[in-house]
This record gives C-alpha cells, sequence and structure tokens, in this order.
C-alpha cells in the first residue's frame, strides 16, 4: 500500500498541459527565476531545469548554475521536449483520447505531490524534528570514553627506561614528543583525544579502561609494540549532535507521517475492486476441465445416441 505512494515524495513530474492551453506560456513573474531559453515564443525558467535535473539524480539538494555541464546538458534536453510538445499541439494530438488519458494521470501525480509536499511540510517542523532527537539520545546506550596519552617504543628495555623517567617527574607529553615513535600523534603529546573500547585494539583498551584517571599503566606490549599510557580523563560517552541524527529523523517522520496520510485516506474513502473475468483471447480453447458435469464423463465426439434394439 505503501509502496506505490512514495512515488509521491519524489521530483515533480512535468506539468500537464491543459486542452487547448499552453502551460509554458504561463510565465510567472519572479526575477528570481530567470528565463533561461526561449522557444517559439514559450519559456523554459531556470527552476524547470532544476526540477528536471534534480528528478533524473534523485538529489532533492542538487544545485545547478547556468553554464554547468549538466544544467546545459538538462537544458538541451528540455528545448527538445518543448519542440516535440508544440509540434504534438500543432498537429492536433493533443486532443486525442490517449494524450487526454495520460494527462489526466500526469495531473493526479502532481496534484498528490502538491498534497504530499504540504502535509509534510506542517508535519516535519523543527519542533518536531527537535523532540524525536530528544526521544532517541535517552533510547541509545551510551558507555564511558576515555582520553589518554601514549609514548610508542620498540623495546621493553626503552619502555622501562621511560618509566623510570615518569616515576622521577618528567612530564608524559614533554616525553612523547622526545621519544615516541608514534609518528601520528608525538607532536601532539602522544594525545589520542576521547575514544572507546569499540575504537581501539582490545589490549589496549583494556589497559586504558583500567588504570585510574592521571595515572600512568605499566609498560605493555601490542602489535606495535611497546607502550606507556596516562589517562586523562574520563567521561560518558556525549550523545550523536542533532545535526548527524536530522537527516535519519527526518527520512523517518516523513515516511511515517505518509504512511498516516495515506492509512487516514483509505479509512475514510469508499473504495471498490470488482473482480475481473478475464475472457480466453482470440484463438485460445476455452477450459473444458471444470468437473465432470461438463461432459458426464463422454469423450468428445463420442456417440450419444440410444443403443439400437438388438
Amino acid at each position: 500500500m505503501i509502496s506505490a505512494s512514495l512515488a509521491a515524495c519524489g521530483p515533480e513530474p512535468r506539468r500537464p498541459a491543459e486542452p487547448g492551453v499552453d502551460p509554458a506560456v504561463r510565465v510567472a513573474p519572479d526575477e528570481a527565476d530567470p528565463v533561461v531559453a526561449r522557444v517559439d515564443g514559450t519559456v523554459i525558467r531556470r527552476s524547470d531545469v532544476e526540477r528536471e535535473a534534480r528528478s533524473q539524480s534523485g538529489d532533492d539538494e542538487m544545485v545547478l548554475q547556468p553554464g554547468d555541464a549538466e544544467f546545459e546538458r538538462v537544458l538541451d534536453e528540455l528545448i527538445d521536449q518543448r519542440l516535440l510538445a508544440l509540434e504534438a499541439r500543432r498537429r492536433g494530438l493533443h486532443q486525442s483520447e490517449e494524450a487526454r488519458r495520460r494527462m489526466a494521470l500526469a495531473e493526479e501525480r502532481i496534484l498528490g505531490n502538491v498534497l504530499v509536499e504540504t502535509a509534510l511540510a506542517d508535519a516535519v517542523t523543527e519542533e518536531t524534528i527537535q523532540r524525536i532527537y530528544r526521544e532517541q539520545i535517552r533510547l541509545i546506550p551510551l558507555g564511558e570514553e576515555v582520553r589518554a596519552r601514549h609514548i610508542l617504543v620498540d623495546t621493553r628495555a626503552e619502555a622501562d627506561a621511560i618509566a623510570q623517567l615518569l616515576a622521577e617527574g618528567r612530564d608524559f607529553a614533554e616525553l612523547a614528543v622526545a621519544m615516541s615513535q608514534d609518528q601520528a600523534t608525538r607532536l601532539e603529546g602522544g594525545d589520542l583525544g576521547y575514544f572507546t573500547r569499540e575504537g581501539i585494539l582490545p589490549a589496549f583498551g583494556s589497559v586504558a579502561f583500567s588504570t585510574p584517571e592521571g595515572e600512568v599503566s605499566e609498560p605493555f606490549r601490542s602489535e606495535f609494540g611497546w607502550h606507556l599510557l596516562k589517562v586523562v580523563d574520563r567521561r560518558r560517552q556525549p550523545p550523536p549532535s542533532i545535526e548527524a541524527l536530522r537527516p535519519n529523523i527526518v527520512r523517518f517522520y516523513t515516511f511515517d507521517q505518509l504512511e498516516a496520510l495515506i492509512d487516514g485516506l483509505r479509512a475514510d474513502a469508499q473504495i471498490e475492486r470488482p473482480e475481473i473475468v478475464i475472457e480466453p483471447r482470440s484463438g485460445e480453447e476455452p477450459d473444458i476441465s471444470a468437473g465432470p458435469e461438463a461432459h458426464d464423463g463422454d469423450l468428445p465426439g463420442e456417440d450419444d445416441s440410444p443403443d439400437e434394439p438388438g
């Protein structure tokens, strides 16, 4: 049910022409939407090109500038389409039954789009997004994060020597700059930033999350070498920001509201789906296998006349 209606969330189809009226001549006076082409007295505006480009790409946020290769490609397509439509009108094809039927279907799609866009614009508000965000972050399990510094060396002897310097009062960050072989963090005093258990090697995480805040671990080994680690801070993992969750919230709530809209309309409408009897196609034999009553057990062509008296 909902899958058929999701097309209404897509880019707007092209505006259908009404019989006897060329929609291309309906020019909006908004100069913020400039004319980018004139075709036999009709106009194509920048918004027409942008709408078509978004329809083709599926990217509702696409922004094109006149002069861009993609903009010019789509504009050329719209010019060709306009030429074909104008020629069809000159030939009177827009008055045909097939054209009228297709234009009526296109009008239904456009009106459905407008309804959905209007309803969702009223429902998917910033207040709604904020409310759903607060509800979601209460449900997200948040663990502990640790911020630490580390020093990486090749051998246990080097690690023990640095541990002795730290015990004598040397600054951890200064020793990291001078002696650590981790080029990614050395110039930052060995600072690893905040991390969770899931974001690091198991052996490293085991030491980091078991070392008290402000203390330095015993030397330990990983696949990269020997480490000394100092825990700088511990905190509860912060929830994802509203900007990080906004796209998923909008997407979820949009589909939720669309489904509610369709369900409500179906509940209030009188919908009839008459049974369709499929007639056999021309040249096909009718089905005679309905049951024994169809031929009373006799084979086709068998003589049904009574026996003659002997």
